[in-house]
C-alpha cells in the first residue's frame, strides 16, 4: 500500500507543470557602487538619477519598442566583497506605472554607504540573481556602475569572465567625477579599466560620467542602449577594444601599497 501511495504521488508531482517564466526582453540588473568613497550627496544622485531615466519618456518608449514589450528589472547596492543589498527585487516593467512604481521605491529611503569596493563580487552577486527569478529574457545584463578600480575580492577579470561565459553582458558607467573621498584611490583612466578589466560579452559598452550634472542624461542614454540592443555610437561612448595589456590588479596594489595588505 505504502509503494502504492508514493508511486501515486511521484506520478502527481510529474503531473504538475513547472511554474512557467514570464518572457521578457531584458533582465536587467543596476548594480550600483555604495562604497566609503562615494559622499551621501552622490548616494542620492545615484538613486535619483536612475529613477528619473526610467520614467523618461525615452526609455519607457524603448520597453514599449521590443518584442515582448516588457524587461525584468532589479536595483542593487554594493561595496566591499560579501556587502551587496538588493533595493528593489525583480520587477516586470510594461510601462510608466510599473516605471514610476519602481522609481518610487528606489527613491523612498536613502541609506548610508559601505566599506571597500569589489566590483567582482558585486559582479557574482549579480549573476546570481539571475536564477530563479521568474523571467526568461532574450538577453541578460548586469550595469556596474563605481567610482573606483576593484580592491577587495578575486580579480574582477575572474568575475567578468565568468558572467560572460554563462551568456551575461556587462556594461559599465565609470564615475569619474573626482568630488567623493578617497582620492587616492580614484585612477584617471577609469574609464579605460573598465573597457579592460570590467565589461565583457556581445555589444558590451562604457559610457564614462565625468561631472555628476552628466549622471541623469548618461543613465537615460545608457538604458536606452541596453533596451534596444542597437549599436552603440562611437563618438558617443568608450568602446571595447583588444587589451592594451592593462594592468587590471591596479586597485588591489594601490590598496597595498596604501595600507600594507592584500585583501
Amino acid at each position: 500500500m505504502r509503494t502504492l501511495l508514493a508511486a501515486l504521488a511521484i506520478a502527481l508531482a510529474a503531473a504538475v507543470p513547472a511554474r512557467a517564466e514570464t518572457e521578457v526582453d531584458l533582465e536587467l540588473v543596476l548594480a550600483v557602487d555604495v562604497s566609503r568613497s562615494m559622499t551621501a550627496r552622490e548616494l542620492e544622485i545615484q538613486r535619483r538619477g536612475y529613477a528619473a531615466a526610467l520614467v523618461s519618456p525615452e526609455v519607457v518608449a524603448a520597453i514599449r519598442d521590443g518584442p515582448t514589450g516588457q524587461i525584468a528589472l532589479t536595483y542593487l547596492e554594493w561595496a566591499g566583497n560579501g556587502s551587496q543589498r538588493v533595493i528593489v527585487d525583480w520587477t516586470l516593467v510594461r510601462g510608466r506605472e510599473e516605471a514610476e512604481a519602481f522609481a518610487a521605491k528606489l527613491t523612498a529611503i536613502f541609506d548610508s554607504n559601505l566599506r571597500r569596493t569589489s566590483i567582482s563580487g558585486a559582479i557574482d552577486f549579480s549573476a546570481t540573481r539571475f536564477h530563479g527569478n521568474g523571467f526568461a529574457g532574450l538577453r541578460r545584463v548586469i550595469d556596474v556602475s563605481g567610482d573606483g578600480p576593484n580592491n577587495q575580492g578575486r580579480p574582477v577579470t575572474l568575475a567578468r569572465d565568468a558572467a560572460v561565459a554563462g551568456g551575461i553582458v556587462i556594461n559599465g558607467l565609470p564615475l569619474m567625477t573626482r568630488e567623493g573621498m578617497g582620492v587616492q584611490w580614484h585612477l584617471d583612466d577609469l574609464d579605460v579599466y573598465y573597457r579592460e578589466c570590467v565589461i565583457g560579452g556581445p555589444g558590451a559598452f562604457v559610457i564614462p560620467v565625468l561631472k555628476w550634472s552628466h549622471f541623469p542624461q548618461a543613465v537615460r542614454r545608457k538604458l536606452v542602449l541596453e533596451l534596444a540592443g542597437t549599436p552603440v555610437p562611437e563618438r558617443a561612448i568608450v568602446l571595447p577594444a583588444e587589451s592594451q595589456g592593462y594592468d587590471c590588479l591596479i586597485g588591489e596594489k594601490i590598496w597595498r601599497d596604501i595600507q600594507g595588505d592584500w585583501n
